[in-house]
């Protein structure tokens, strides 16, 4: 068996787990989140509800408020202790980021009608930046509102692509004044594109100002907010009503475990919540515990918290920080690679551990479509040679190369080897020698 796994599957496996993987935000893998997966999975329970494996609901509720400590957020995002409070927040794990948006964006969508009346589903709006991962558009085609209604607002390089609020309070007033109901905002801490960061204290008194729900994605970067220096670009997530953040990015937790707060878990429950016969018991129906079930899509789930339960014990907090610098002080040295080298340009600030950047082409061309083409072959032939995986995206119009640090083997020698790839190919497509000065010690 192991000699088929490795003649058979292994060839056609791309490895996330590699020093040399840049392509995609990290899926970061571990001893302490193997350990508790390799747990759950011996356990193999489904804790749908708290009298299927107590210590399964209850773990989760203390590691998601260990967490939601580390991260400095709000009091109301916490579980509360009392499950017959009117109205109390509290942490849930979601597959994806995607559940979480789709959860959340199903709360809000359902605690308006029953404000406005159900007939107003098809005058419902929500609005986010064309940075926004693209998950928020699938929540809005699963959530009943009409494609045209998902407004993704245009950005640019005037505020590193983060979402203008002045262009926000725009397009709500517009859609007041002809009768369309504003009900759901989404801001993002890391896009996907970028790793921009939007106002998020200026989206959130829009969104209150105007009774709307707002969600906090911060999917890949939440994660680096556990340090002191980078929790400012949290400011603000005291106006949210929800915040995601995915420990199975860059939190040294195995696939999948993705992080919910809500402020109001009732408004979850009441979207989300069923009660067949065959699930009442008597703590549920006196409603002294959490059934997750009410929290999320499916009814089944795993037992999740374990693996997160695992790595925030056998790691703590000191090594996770120095962890997550490590890659940041990393993706820094690629940059000033970058930067050093007149070929190249870094296309949109660093803020964390991606680096956006191109080739420039030659001298006197400055044909917007010739340039992508060449960073298009450039993308192509670098990962053609097995050495390292990045990515792409298009920032205002332009093919933009995505360099993400993030797994957990990586180290300087990597990132050197990986611009050496880089220099050596666009040597070979623009006809230059390599530039002396573009490896700094």
């Amino acid at each position: 068996m192991i000699v088929d796994v490795q003649s058979k599957i292994l060839p056609g496996v791309t490895h996330w787990q590699s020093p040399n993987f840049y392509a995609y935000y990290p899926s970061n893998s571990s001893v302490a989140g193997f350990l508790g997966e390799m747990l759950s999975a011996a356990i193999n329970m489904v804790g749908f509800s708290w009298i299927t494996s107590p210590a399964a609901t209850e773990l989760e509720m203390i590691v998601l408020d260990w967490l939601g400590k580390l991260l400095k957020l709000p009091q109301e995002f916490l579980s509360p202790g009392n499950c017959s409070a009117v109205r109390h927040g509290g942490g849930v794990i979601q597959g994806t980021a995607s559940e979480a948006v789709l959860v959340v964006l199903l709360a809000a969508r359902d605690k308006t009608l029953r404000r406005v009346g159900k007939s107003a589903l098809g005058k419902l709006v929500v609005y986010g930046s064309d940075q926004t991962h693209s998950a928020l558009q699938k929540a809005c085609q699963i959530g009943g509102v009409h494609p045209e209604n998902c407004r993704l607002l245009k950005t640019d390089s005037s505020t590193n692509y983060a979402l203008p609020p002045e262009i926000v309070s725009e397009a709500i007033s517009h859609d007041i004044s002809i009768g369309l109901i504003p009900f759901f905002l989404c801001g993002t801490v890391g896009t996907t594109s970028s790793a921009t960061v939007d106002p998020l204290y200026s989206l959130g008194k829009i969104a209150k100002s105007n009774d709307m729900w707002f969600h906090v994605d911060a999917a890949y970067a939440g994660s680096a907010c556990i340090c002191p220096e980078y929790r400012k670009y949290l400011d603000g997530v005291e106006e949210a009503d929800s915040f995601n953040m995915n420990a199975h990015k860059w939190f040294l937790t195995n696939f999948d475990c993705s992080t919910l707060w809500v402020k109001d878990r009732n408004a979850l429950i009441q979207s989300l919540s069923t009660n067949p016969e065959f699930l009442k018991n008597k703590a549920s129906q006196a409603n002294l515990v959490v059934d997750y079930k009410d929290w999320q899509i499916p009814l089944g789930r795993r037992f999740r918290s374990l693996k997160l339960w695992m790595v925030l014990r056998l790691y703590g907090v000191e090594n996770l920080q120095h962890y997550l610098r490590n890659h940041i002080e990393l993706a820094k040295y690629f940059e000033e690679c970058v930067g050093q080298d007149s070929r190249f340009e870094v296309v949109a600030p660093r803020l964390f551990a991606l680096v956006c950047f191109r080739l420039l082409p030659p001298v006197g061309d400055n044909e917007v479509c010739r340039s992508n083409k060449l960073n298009q072959v450039l993308l192509e032939a670098v990962n053609s040679t097995g050495k390292l995986f990045i990515s792409h995206t298009a920032l205002s119009g332009m093919y933009t190369l995505r360099f993400a640090v993030g797994a957990p083997l990586t180290e300087r020698r990597h990132i050197a080897a990986a611009w050496k790839v880089l220099q050596d190919e666009a040597s070979t497509l623009l006809g230059t020698p390599l530039q002396d000065n573009g490896n700094p010690s």
